[in-house]
């Protein structure tokens, strides 16, 4: 197996097993700059990442390598700079490390996340459509677009696909992530340069903000995106949000956010159906220059229903099986990188189920616990029911004793509830979905 695919492989898992926010900032953008008798020499974009990853992941990386490459491996970490193109892997998703400008933290544009490698199907057509409408009539059309849904379905793709275009067009687009935005106003403070700040932010043409539920909660943030927001539209900016829920369910955000995210459009996007996961893992294919025979494809299709990025990693993993056996992707390998993707159930207990229901639904587990029945309570206390049963092996009576020490029969019936209502409500599925996905993050 070539060094090339024991790090483009090692970085599938790594993406997998770890947060969103560790791979993004640490290992999204590395690359393998050369391999010497069983050292891997990993290029970093700046010395701070390369330090960090020396002292935290370097470990857990040679670990991953040895066994990846069926002998003991080390690795290197060095300041990357301009490496040949045509001899790295592409990165695996959505930003590029942050480079600093003005103060403030400005994402370069992904050459991957483009309109033209955006599957379009039935769960993001009315996305795919608004977006390309705001870049023909950016701050015109739909102002603020605000695309929601669960993790890994493309709401980044799109937020970058619309940079790139406003890019072409002449216009500044500015792409961040709302933890990036609340990072640099605490630095703009803590060094006395909130106008530096005020000014990067609020002269952008097109400023597009990714996971904005994170600035729910924190009121210096929302103040501060509060004004930007104001800024932004009176001068005829381009406004474009992301988060994986409506403002409506954002439950500690502002009134007076939420009335503007509703001001212009919301888009729903849902899971994609199975010839849309189809069409997404035979161009990640083509992309990599594999052939990946149809079967094999319709089984992790099948089998990965939801997120996109796990799609993904399925076929990841199975070509990497398929490098190591010497032999084509077949649905044997796919069936045991899917095995190794699953979650196991017995690690996830009540009481976890419990505090991401909680959180989520912005209440305490004791609420979820007390007497209440309003429907605020009452609803996110069902749903824990219903995935405590879903996710681990607990009793009736005992997911019970987890909820304020009900009987059997209340938890079956809201179990019961739960499933029936899920299966005629497209936003409670995704708000099911989005509960499991931070439980097994």
């Amino acid at each position: 197996m070539k060094a090339k695919q024991i790090w483009h492989a090692a970085l599938g898992e790594f993406q997998l097993e770890m947060t969103r926010a560790t791979f993004d900032t640490w290992l999204r953008d590395s690359r393998l700059v050369t391999y010497e008798d069983g050292t891997f020499v990993i290029g970093v974009k700046n010395g701070y990442a390369k330090d960090w990853l020396e002292n935290r992941l370097a470990t857990t990386i040679q670990r991953t390598l040895s066994r990846l490459a069926g002998r003991p491996a080390t690795v290197r970490f060095v300041v990357w700079e301009k490496p040949p193109a045509e001899e790295l892997p592409p990165p695996l998703n959505p930003s590029s490390p942050p480079s600093r400008s003005n103060g403030s933290t400005s994402f370069p544009f992904n050459p991957r996340y483009m309109f033209d490698t955006f599957v379009v199907g039935a769960s993001n057509r009315l996305a795919y459509a608004a977006a390309m409408a705001c870049v023909e009539r950016p701050g015109d059309c739909y102002n603020p677009l605000f695309l929601y849904g669960g993790v890994g379905l493309g709401k980044t793709h799109l937020l970058q696909a619309i940079g790139h275009a406003c890019q072409s067009n002449h216009l500044h687009a500015m792409y961040v992530p709302a933890e990036t935005f609340t990072n640099d106003l605490i630095e703009s403070i803590r060094t006395y340069s909130t106008e530096s700040f005020r000014e990067t932010y609020r002269t952008a043409d097109v400023l597009l903000i990714d996971d904005i539920h994170f600035i729910a909660g924190k009121e210096a943030t929302q103040e501060e995106f509060f004004h930007t927001f104001n800024a932004l539209h009176a001068n005829g900016s381009q406004i474009v949000l992301s988060s994986d829920r409506s403002p409506r369910a954002m439950a500690t955000l502002e009134e007076r956010l939420r009335s503007r995210f509703e001001w212009g459009l919301m888009v729903d996007i849902g899971p994609p159906d199975l010839e849309t996961r189809v069409a997404i893992l035979h161009r990640k294919a083509q992309a990599l220059g594999e052939e990946v025979p149809s079967p094999v494809l319709y089984l992790i299709a099948e089998r990965v229903p939801t997120n996109i990025r796990e799609l993904e990693g399925a076929l990841n993993r199975t070509l990497m099986l398929s490098s190591v056996e010497h032999t084509l992707p077949n649905e044997e390998l796919a069936e045991a990188a899917l095995e190794y993707m699953t979650p196991p159930h017995s690690d996830i207990d009540a009481e976890q189920v419990v505090s991401a229901g909680a959180k989520y639904y912005g209440v305490s587990k004791d609420e979820l616990g007390s007497k209440s029945r309003t429907r605020r309570i009452s609803l996110p206390r069902q749903i824990a029911m219903y995935l405590i049963r879903q996710e681990t092996n607990s009793s009736l009576s005992q997911i019970g004793n987890s909820l304020g020490g009900r009987d059997h029969s209340t938890v079956l019936h809201g179990c019961e509830k739960i499933a029936s209502l899920s299966e005629e409500d497209e936003s409670l599925r995704r708000e099911l979905l989005s509960i499991r996905e931070k439980l097994y993050q």
